[in-house]
């Protein structure tokens, strides 16, 4: 158990000394977030070229530094673009973006394992491949309600398939927070919560 424990710790310790454990979360330029899910990260070199070439601003770095001949810098952990993005109103319509829509569970029995997805109005009967058609299911689910209606099913679903806006999206990402966030990282993370007196 000991020997586990300090080979689990040796671990976090080689994790935090290589490179590439030290993205940069990635602002908008008005310092929110250009992504939550997935989270709007960059890796340190990519975000190092962009202060070079004057397009972001760096509002927290690691302790660690990067070195050339002529250079030293802190390796940046967030950072804000200087021009803003704006994001298109509607998100793609992919699988990631669907089950993020439907909270990653079952739109029939709320399920969270084995998701696929399901025309609520079946290929079979004219149903069409569009975000409001289709709803988030496990397997099981999928396979009872087979090429039926929910109705001709007997199964309701918890909420009617509609087509997201990018901000809708981002509230749901906001939800499944990623396993890893540095300390640097929240307050830009959370900005809008309520401070603790």
């Amino acid at each position: 158990m000991l020997e586990r424990a300090a080979e689990v710790r040796r671990l976090r310790e080689d994790a935090s000394r290589h490179l590439a454990a030290c993205p940069s979360l990635v602002l908008n330029a008005d310092y929110t977030p250009l992504s939550y899910y997935p989270l709007s990260l960059w890796p340190w070199q990519t975000a190092i070229k962009a202060i070079f070439l004057d397009r972001v601003v760096v509002i927290e770095t690691y302790d660690r530094e990067v070195h050339s001949p002529s250079l030293d810098m802190k390796i940046p952990s967030v950072i804000a673009l200087k021009q803003y993005v704006k994001p298109s109103e509607f998100p793609a319509f992919t699988r990631f973006n669907l089950f993020l829509r439907d909270r990653f569970a079952c739109q029939y029995c709320g399920d969270t394992r084995n998701l696929t997805f399901d025309h609520v109005l079946p290929r079979r009967l004219g149903g069409k491949t569009t975000w409001e058609n289709i709803a988030t299911a496990c397997g099981p689910c999928n396979m009872k309600k087979g090429g039926r209606t929910p109705r001709q099913a007997g199964m309701a679903l918890y909420a009617q398939p509609i087509r997201p806006t990018h901000w809708q999206l981002q509230q749901h990402g906001r939800l499944f927070p990623p396993g890893y966030l540095h300390e640097t990282w929240r307050d830009w993370l959370y900005w809008d919560i309520e401070l603790e007196a």
